[in-house]
């Protein structure tokens, strides 16, 4: 078996091999600028960025021209919320998130409050879930924008995205979905219900780091951003600065992958979890943490009594996994997720994130179960 094992793939992916050798010619051979409109080599990077934007709408059911690419998830984020509130401040400065999103969402919310805007951050229950009616109450007639992620990153929980997505349509105000954790490891469907703009980003997905996608409804509503970036007027305007022609070729290429392998991975995935989790869960003083139910097949969050997350990942050097969130994984803090879930100190500082792939083995949860087990047993008797 190979060592170490990597169980933080919520954090980020390998690139996939189909993946790396769709990229590598666009290093290279065909290294032209996607926005050289007069030359071969231009309209070869061109073709290929079309074709990636093809491949990225299909994941999400969504139009081609409905694909903006960015450098990630973060700046779609960013772009999304940014964008629509200073577009739409004759309508209103409401925004509306939940306390479980990821910081790259609060942040972006609270930095607008400089602005003149007025933020209200939902709370959540005990297993992370949004109470549809507290919403739909705190939705008001000057409310642009209602930011609620699909798959939360650091527990897995899923929050039903469309019955969400029906009621701030309804109230008439836009809903933007983080579904960074979602797109590529359950089925993201954007013509199904009224979503206004979701973010993802390639690096979750077996692609690489540095690209992303902000989808950009053209109709029922129709979405009007104001750009963020200035500067040539790529991306319809809306995302100037040359394109990452080799990452969007990447990102386009795990977008078909992801589609291919949807079913697969969610299925196989999902039982080595179940193995991981009832073999930890057997130590005693070992919860889960975060609905059981809605979430994603890939992760578990679990709390270990007794015991502080950042002791065991150090007694753990073989295998890679996380107290959350890889952007806030140097705070010594208790998760902003697991406090907003009512988790109290000692839990929160006591839970590790396991988020597993594709490629993990039986043999590697089984290897995983020992050490772990093994580890825990020697910090309960220190």
């Amino acid at each position: 078996m190979h060592k170490p094992v990597y169980l933080d793939h919520n954090a980020t992916t390998p690139v996939d091999p189909a993946v790396l050798s769709e990229m590598m010619p666009y290093f290279s051979q065909q290294f032209g600028n996607a926005a050289s409109r007069t030359h071969a080599f231009g309209w070869i990077a061109a073709d290929a960025v079309d074709k990636a934007r093809s491949q990225a709408a299909s994941l999400i059911g969504a139009e081609e021209q409905e694909i903006i690419f960015t450098s990630g998830a973060t700046e779609s984020i960013n772009l999304a919320i940014k964008g629509v509130f200073e577009s739409y401040s004759n309508k209103g400065k409401h925004l509306i998130t939940v306390s479980t999103e990821h910081h790259a969402i609060l942040d972006t919310c609270l930095s607008l409050k400089k602005k003149g805007a007025e933020v209200t951050i939902l709370p959540v229950d005990r297993e992370g879930r949004l109470d549809l009616s507290a919403l739909e109450k705190a939705i008001r007639p000057d409310t642009i924008l209602v930011c609620v992620m699909h798959a939360n990153n650091e527990t897995g929980v899923i929050h039903p995205v469309e019955d969400i997505a029906r009621i701030v349509h309804q109230k008439g105000s836009l809903f933007f979905c983080d579904a960074t954790q979602a797109a590529g490891k359950i089925p993201v469907q954007v013509s199904d219900y009224p979503v206004a703009m979701l973010a993802w980003s390639a690096h979750k997905i077996y692609g690489p780091k540095g690209t992303g996608a902000l989808y950009v409804r053209r109709k029922k509503p129709r979405v009007t951003l104001l750009a963020q970036m200035e500067g040539g007027g790529h991306e319809r305007g809306l995302r100037s600065g040359t394109l990452n022609v080799p990452g969007i070729v990447g990102f386009g290429k795990a977008c078909e992958v992801a589609k291919e392998q949807l079913w697969e991975y969610g299925s196989a995935v999902s039982a080595l979890r179940t193995q991981l989790e009832q073999g930890l869960c057997d130590l005693g003083g070992v919860y889960v943490n975060g609905n059981i139910r809605d979430r994603l097949a890939n992760t578990t969050n679990l709390s270990f009594q007794g015991i502080r997350a950042s002791e065991l990942i150090k007694a753990l050097p073989t295998i890679a996994i996380s107290t959350g969130s890889a952007c806030t994984s140097a705070i010594p803090e208790p998760s902003h997720v697991l406090k907003a879930m009512q988790a109290d100190e000692a839990q929160a500082m006591g839970s590790v994130r396991f988020s597993l792939g594709k490629d993990n083995t039986k043999e590697e949860i089984e290897y995983t179960i020992e050490a772990v087990s093994k580890a825990v047993i020697n910090l309960r008797n220190d």
